[in-house]
């Protein structure tokens, strides 16, 4: 494929639709992949149980993508199979789906403006208190996954806050009712299974998934130059001028495909929303802000994450 020094125009890539075929192929093989994970995690030997737990790592990010896909509608061509797999997938990610869907819709629409965006506003420059730095920069340093924590807590399960960015009726209800059928899930497996027999099942698996999801989603806008609205009324930013409010990450081309759906090109996705995942990389353009992924976690990981987060590269001086 010959690359483009250019983006191509929307209408250039019209031909890049979703599949029922091809969208059936990736939602069985997760499945296989994480009922595989599961039989290995449910062993007794040493050996297939940590086998197992790697697996469910990689398919529980991997239901992070179908989440993504299914709020985009774009894992199916037939509208109507997005909502169940959403749902399914949040289970894996304890993440309502309805709520997703409007959340991560804000965020495509206010990328750009840091406090507009409900996924990027936590992180508008402020001062610290002690116990905020100490705490931040020690999980950025050893690995601690409190980011995608945070992440899934303050955008997709705070309730007031949710119900002040959405205060339609129709929102509120539909918010409560995923969220409630979710609780009542996980409830019911802890009743079932028992904590100690759940987290022997779940428990590293969950771990290191919330470890990659913190180098993924931390890579996607994080210590870049984003504007602030001040409460003034601002004009979004239309998707072929948002790659400059995102990074991506360049994983090895297995990788990228068979595990992640390309979630890691993250630029093309901003400029082409509409485009599968799984067609991202066949549109014949480099954004310039991909980076590899080793070199970007290294020099990311040597910044305290109070710099790392809560400044940019015009702060800092240190283009990641």
């Amino acid at each position: 494929m010959q690359i483009e020094c250019r983006p191509p125009s929307a209408r250039e890539v019209t031909h890049l639709r979703p599949s029922d075929f091809t969208g059936a192929l990736v939602v069985l093989g997760f499945s296989v992949l994480t009922a595989l994970a599961l039989w290995l995690s449910a062993s007794k030997g040493v050996a297939p149980w940590l086998l197992g737990q790697l697996l469910l790592a990689v398919a529980l990010v991997q239901w992070f993508v179908l989440l993504h896909e299914a709020g985009h509608r774009t894992l199916f061509q037939t509208r109507r199979l997005h909502g169940l797999v959403g749902r399914i997938a949040s289970v894996f990610c304890a993440i309502p789906f309805t709520v997703w869907t409007a959340v991560h819709g804000q965020h495509h629409k206010w990328i750009g403006w840091q406090d507009r965006d409900p996924t990027t506003a936590s992180l508008v420059p402020r001062p610290l208190a002690r116990v905020e730095r100490v705490l931040i920069n020690t999980s950025w340093r050893w690995w601690i996954p409190l980011f995608s924590v945070l992440y899934r807590v303050s955008n997709f399960w705070h309730m007031p806050r949710l119900w002040r960015l959405f205060p339609e009726r129709r929102h509120r209800v539909a918010f409560a009712v995923d969220a409630a059928v979710l609780v009542l899930f996980y409830g019911g497996m802890l009743v079932w299974l028992g904590p100690a027999r759940l987290a022997h099942l779940v428990g590293l698996g969950l771990l290191l998934s919330l470890v990659f999801l913190d180098i993924i989603l931390l890579s996607q806008h994080t210590h870049i130059p984003l504007k602030l609205s001040g409460g003034e009324e601002v004009r979004p930013y239309a998707a072929p001028e948002q790659g400059v409010f995102t990074r991506s990450l360049r994983f090895p081309a297995w990788f990228s495909a068979g595990v992640l759906l390309h979630f890691d090109a993250h630029e093309l996705h901003h400029l082409y929303p509409s485009v599968p995942g799984y067609h991202l990389r066949r549109i014949p353009y480099r954004p310039p802000g991909e980076v590899d992924w080793w070199g970007w976690i290294r020099r990311a990981r040597r910044m305290p994450a109070e710099r790392f987060m809560f400044q940019n590269r015009n702060d800092t001086g240190e283009d990641l």
